[in-house]
């Protein structure tokens, strides 16, 4: 094989970074502090942000203390709330833009529809909706798998007259002061959007597939005084996020992984189930709402108001299937007809389906197809960032790299990993980078080693319809705390990848 000094080839760019999101914001300023400062950030969408660029839809808000939910290098002072709202999350994604000098290097409106990786040139060519072809030497997949908005597989939804639109894709042109309005779902963006638009609509028809563990929330507004005291006060935001990032461990990491050795999902259920029964009046509706499997077998929500909604004259929540949409609304199995003169998708995201992970094909070394290695060998990645046979491609998102903790550790522990592969390849002079199919394997089978004191594989799981299993019936989470993902990415062997060219 020849090497790339061999072929005279130079990529446009040493790095390209697909996804305006934070995940690619953080991999960017992390990769520009390594001295990897020749990257493009490459957006599909008109802005940055990613999810809290699409997703304005009333009431949407992290569902993590914000104290959490930001890098641990640019600690905002003024979020408005303990759990901000996405319209502060979308201003902190334009501020790190600005802050550490990415705006330059990104081009929005440009979307990857496929990668292919050159073995001889040891480098990747991205080709673009555009119909240009973008080359660099390492690509980064920043591209999440909350992206591409899911519609139910309804009979007759395309024939309804009114309006249809997705939480992820909210039309601010609608009014809906006054409207019968149904809502499909009753996931995350639900739980923020009930409550929201309740208190303006003629009546909201609520359809529930299965019931959602909801938690209250120990939400709040931040006075000025204690903005400006985490501005000035010397460690004040790292006592505070400490605190937080204990709080978020101790809710997801801990109570899902550890289930089986501590038993803090018990105590949440008990605190759930508590909740339920101050919030709702009727016993039946509340009895609906009951969810019937393990708290953490699917996402939990954290709510003082979702709950709440349920006790309005104008709110009615259906639990019987949907049979199909007509013109005029819903038809349920039961052959009850509700109508809708706005139908509200609350159906989540495409996740392991095809086309999703990531949103354009990768052919890697020898022409091996990602979506095609994963479909034969299942989900798996070294520390959900590389996959034997696809070089000097790296993922932030990738199968068992989330423990579940902040979104932003995540970003953060990834960003570490990549960086140090990426700097022992230069002090080699390598110019491939790639995991060795033996590290991989320990890591997948050490992965599901852990699975025996998971709360996803309780048999009550069956029943919570959750997107985090894929076909295979595996969970795809690191089954780790944020300490163990933290040391790891700065601590795994070098070994684990072959340094070549």
């Amino acid at each position: 094989m020849s090497s790339p000094s061999d072929t005279g080839l130079q990529p446009d760019h040493e790095v390209v970074i697909v996804g305006g999101g934070f995940s690619g914001i953080g991999a960017a300023i992390m990769l520009d502090r390594a001295g990897f400062s020749d990257y493009l950030m490459l957006e599909a969408g008109d802005g940055v942000g990613g999810a809290w660029h699409w997703n304005t839809y009333p009431g949407v808000a992290v569902d993590i203390p914000s104290f959490s939910y930001q890098f641990s290098f640019e600690q905002r002072a003024g979020w408005s709330r303990v759990y901000a709202p996405g319209r502060e999350l979308k201003a902190y994604a334009e501020h790190c833009l600005d802050t550490y000098d990415i705006r330059r290097r990104t081009r929005l409106r440009t979307t990857v529809t496929g990668a292919t990786f050159d073995d001889d040139a040891h480098l990747w060519r991205l080709d673009t909706a555009t119909g240009d072809t973008i080359t660099a030497r390492y690509v980064v997949s920043a591209t999440g798998v909350l992206t591409q908005p899911k519609a139910p597989d309804i009979d007759g939804l395309s024939d309804f007259a009114g309006t249809v639109m997705h939480t992820a894709r909210w039309d601010h042109s609608v009014d809906l002061t006054g409207r019968k309005v149904a809502i499909v779902g009753t996931g995350a963006s639900a739980v923020q959007a009930i409550p929201s638009i309740a208190d303006h609509v003629d009546h909201l028809t609520v359809f529930q597939r299965t019931p959602i563990w909801c938690l209250p929330k120990p939400d709040a507004p931040l006075p000025s005084v204690a903005r400006t005291a985490l501005g000035v006060v010397p460690g004040a935001r790292r006592v505070t996020r400490l605190v937080s990032q204990s709080y978020v461990e101790l809710t997801f990491p801990v109570a899902a992984h550890f289930a089986g050795l501590l038993p803090v999902a018990a105590v949440g259920e008990r605190l759930g189930k508590a909740h339920l029964r101050r919030a709702v009046k009727d016993p039946a509706v509340r009895d609906k709402l009951t969810p019937r499997y393990a708290l953490g077998c699917k996402r939990p929500s954290f709510s003082n108001n979702y709950l709440q909604a349920f006790n309005r004259d104008n709110v009615t929540l259906e639990t019987s299937g949907i049979e199909s949409i007509t013109p005029t609304g819903l038809r349920t199995v039961d052959g009850t007809e509700h109508d809708a003169e706005v139908l509200i998708l609350a159906t989540g995201f495409k996740v392991f389906e095809k086309g999703n992970m990531p949103p354009f094909a990768v052919r890697g070394a020898g022409g091996a197809d990602l979506e095609k290695w994963w479909e034969e060998n299942r989900f798996q990645a070294y520390q959900g960032i590389s996959v034997p046979r696809f070089p000097n491609f790296f993922t932030i998102l990738g199968p068992y790299g989330y423990n579940g903790s902040s979104y932003f550790n995540l970003i953060e522990t990834q960003s570490a990993h990549i960086v140090r592969a990426l700097r022992h390849a230069r002090k080699v002079r390598a110019t491939r980078v790639e995991v060795t199919a033996e590290a991989n394997a320990s890591y997948f089978e050490k992965m599901l080693g852990r699975r025996k004191h998971q709360v996803f594989f309780q048999d009550s799981c069956g029943l919570a319809n959750s997107y985090y299993f894929d076909d295979n019936g595996d969970v795809p989470f690191r089954a780790a705390t944020t300490v163990e993902t933290m040391w790891d990415a700065r601590r795994y062997p070098l070994e684990a990848y072959a340094f070549s060219g």
